[in-house]
């Protein structure tokens, strides 16, 4: 089986080491080292000669891959020797040529890359999320001042959310994180036309359930914290496994159903007076290893189950 994922991923290391403990041969590697000659890459078509990837330590017949589990691979960056026109080019070319040589790839996935692209757009996510049976909260995602403000007015207490986790910095070279927050219609401003926002209707809740799909196993644990966004904060943090309502599994199956994918890792609110859970994403690749060192939840052997072809 092959790993795609970047260098430092202790998630995949875990994963790694349940498989070399079970004897299945696995082969990691990031793509993007194809740039910088740690990948070396011989498709072919047509010849009816065998395509072969190899690495520093290892070499395989791409037509013998069984299982693939993609993590985290890093962007593709150019060497920087090379200038920007080079560059662009280089970077341009490989993220091509491992995309379609690897994606081609036809085995178990967890998950395609193609599959998990698509999946990873929010308002692809809430178009679907209300198809298949998820409690969604009212959401907008707009560049205008005015329908931003219209739909503050009208709910109340409304959260904004990125529509995707850039990778920021600030000016001293520390990463910058964007928190979920609450904001008021007053405060919303002429930098709403700057580009394209997501407001949600604050769910009213008692806690937040990170919720793991494995295949046809499904792991739910609930987070209690004193934040809106309980990532602020993880030593405040408490949790509890927790049985997973019957509609929100089939749910979570539709919606991977509907996307193609194996894996998929569900945030949910559990709105006041037990009404339900409110559904607000699905991270494909989400991290998860974290949750089984604080519940023992057998999430590294589901995994490891789902990889291992036998």
């Amino acid at each position: 089986m092959v790993v795609l994922t970047g260098i430092d991923d202790p998630t995949s290391d875990v994963v790694i080491d349940e498989l070399n403990a079970r004897d299945v041969p696995v082969v990691r590697l990031d793509p993007a080292g194809v740039l910088i000659g740690d990948v070396e890459l011989g498709a072919h078509y047509g010849d009816g000669v065998p395509s072969r990837l190899r690495t520093p330590t290892r070499e395989m017949d791409l037509g013998a891959v069984r299982s693939v589990y993609y993590r985290r691979p890093s962007p593709y960056t150019a060497p920087k020797m090379l200038s920007d026109h080079d560059g662009r080019f280089a970077t341009d070319q490989a993220r091509h040529g491992m995309g379609g040589v690897l994606g081609s790839i036809r085995c178990r996935w967890v998950n395609h890359l193609w599959r998990s692209l698509e999946a990873d757009f929010k308002p692809t996510q809430l178009s679907v999320a209300g198809v298949v049976g998820f409690d969604v909260p009212p959401t907008l995602v707009t560049n205008s001042l005015d329908e931003a403000r219209t739909f503050a007015k009208a709910h109340g207490a409304v959260v904004y959310k990125p529509l995707h986790n850039s990778e920021l910095h600030a000016p001293d070279g520390t990463p910058s994180v964007i928190w979920v927050g609450e904001v008021d219609a007053a405060e919303l401003d002429e930098g709403v036309r700057s580009t394209l926002h997501l407001f949600q209707a604050r769910v009213k809740k008692v806690a937040d359930v990170r919720t793991t799909v494995i295949g046809n196993q499904v792991f739910s644990v609930r987070i209690d914290s004193p934040h809106l966004d309980w990532r602020r904060d993880y030593d405040s943090v408490k949790y509890t496994v927790v049985d997973t309502p019957t509609r929100v599994i089939d749910a979570c199956h539709r919606y991977l159903e509907h996307f193609g994918l194996m894996f998929g890792a569900f945030d949910f609110g559990i709105r006041e007076d037990d009404k339900g859970w409110a559904w607000y994403e699905c991270n494909t690749g989400g991290q998860w290893h974290w949750l089984e060192l604080e519940t023992g939840l057998p999430m590294t052997a589901a995994l490891a189950d789902l990889l291992e072809i036998k």
